[in-house]
């Protein structure tokens, strides 16, 4: 499974894939606005910073102008991917950047159907919202889950499935299970990834056996 640091935060998305772990960034205009930046200067920083996909969303509602957007931000760097919503006017989106060889990810995907319409358009990512459908009281996993099962009928789909909205390490942890291709996490939700009170616990107990040696390995 591939990490993407859900952020807009340069320092942020910085330190973390300093640890060799995040395999691209998405941002959205929410945190863009939260960065305080100005949005191509702020997505061209961070397309420096990771090498790999950066998500960069339109503004624009009509097929048309989100194509020229998304053309302009596919201008900034070579590894921005357009996010442009699941809406027909997105999908026709998708499908004419596509063709003019540009990486899109269809975003606010809440249903397999959608996510089939999304592949059918030549999408490389999807992504779905797992964390606001369990705001609604439904499974954001087994939305996961059916759209898994239905790429999976289809060799020639190569859409990959983007795990979005990620608000725990369970999330995280379940995306996997479920079979996600890359799950977007926000950055204080991957640290967390590498914490449990038991590795602190026995890390502890070992460097006080250690002291009571009086030995240096250095």
């Amino acid at each position: 499974m591939k990490f993407f640091v859900d952020s807009a935060d340069i320092a942020e998305i910085r330190e973390l894939a300093e640890t060799g772990l995040v395999d691209g960034v998405t941002t959205n205009p929410s945190l863009i606005a939260k960065s305080g930046g100005d949005m191509r200067e702020t997505i061209r920083r961070i397309c420096a910073v990771v090498p790999g996909p950066v998500s960069a969303e339109v503004a624009a509602l009509e097929t048309d102008d989100m194509v020229a957007e998304g053309r302009a931000l596919a201008g900034i760097a070579p590894n921005v991917t357009v996010k442009v919503p699941l809406t027909w006017s997105g999908l026709k989106a998708c499908r004419a950047l596509n063709q003019a060889g540009i990486s899109v990810n269809v975003t606010l995907c809440f249903s397999a159907t959608q996510a089939l319409l999304a592949a059918k358009s030549g999408a490389a990512f999807v992504s779905p919202f797992v964390g606001r459908l369990d705001d609604i009281g439904l499974d954001g996993m087994e939305l996961i889950e059916d759209i898994r099962a239905i790429y999976d009928n289809y060799a020639e789909i190569g859409t990959s499935i983007l795990a979005a909205s990620i608000r725990s390490t369970n999330h995280v942890r379940d995306a996997a299970l479920a079979g996600a291709d890359v799950a977007t996490i926000p950055p204080a939700v991957l640290r967390k990834l590498a914490e449990h009170p038991l590795t602190d616990k026995g890390l502890d107990a070992f460097l006080a056996d250690w002291k009571t040696t009086g030995q240096s390995i250095l």
